[in-house]
């Protein structure tokens, strides 16, 4: 056994949160703009609350914030635009999800939106970078991914081969 030092859930989150810039709701907001963006260029605050299922006031303070940080421009009740920085790392989110996203339709999980909410903000860049490859490579390897389907059909209903 090795000598790592196990914490709680939430005492892995507070020792990683030190590290970030963006809380988990300020990179859900900045992904969404970014991804709205993509196809208008910009996205208000009303249709931001809305694709976030928040309320606009919500959304207001949160682009606030934002704009703080010089992720995006934002004027109140105006559009929101964001800045190159807001960009990159929009980018960078939208990649995240849909990477995790695709990993999980892939392996045949359920609820594929929630899950990789759940997952996202937790994940390490090695680890995405890993599911990056594995994603690709079984892209790449179709036989292997008929394989796998043929395994957990097989599997699927069995106690015993949980875990």
């Amino acid at each position: 056994m090795n000598n790592d030092q196990f914490h709680t859930v939430r005492g892995y989150q507070l020792m990683e949160q030190s590290k970030r810039l963006l809380t988990p709701a300020m990179e859900d907001y900045l992904e969404m703009i970014y991804r709205y963006s993509l196809q208008e260029g910009y996205i208000r605050i009303n249709k931001l609350a809305e694709q976030l299922n928040v309320k606009a006031s919500s959304a207001s303070r949160m682009a606030q914030r934002l704009g703080e940080l010089s992720m995006l421009k934002y004027e109140k009740y105006g559009i929101i635009t964001l800045t190159e920085k807001g960009k990159q790392i929009g980018k960078f989110l939208l990649t995240r999800h849909t990477i995790i996203e695709n990993f999980l339709r892939t392996i045949g999980s359920g609820d594929n939106l929630y899950e990789t909410e759940l997952i996202e903000h937790n994940i390490s860049l090695e680890t995405l970078r890993n599911i990056n490859l594995l994603n690709r490579f079984l892209e790449e390897n179709p036989e292997i991914m008929d394989k796998f389907n043929e395994y957990r059909a097989i599997h699927s209903g069995n106690v015993d081969s949980f875990p």
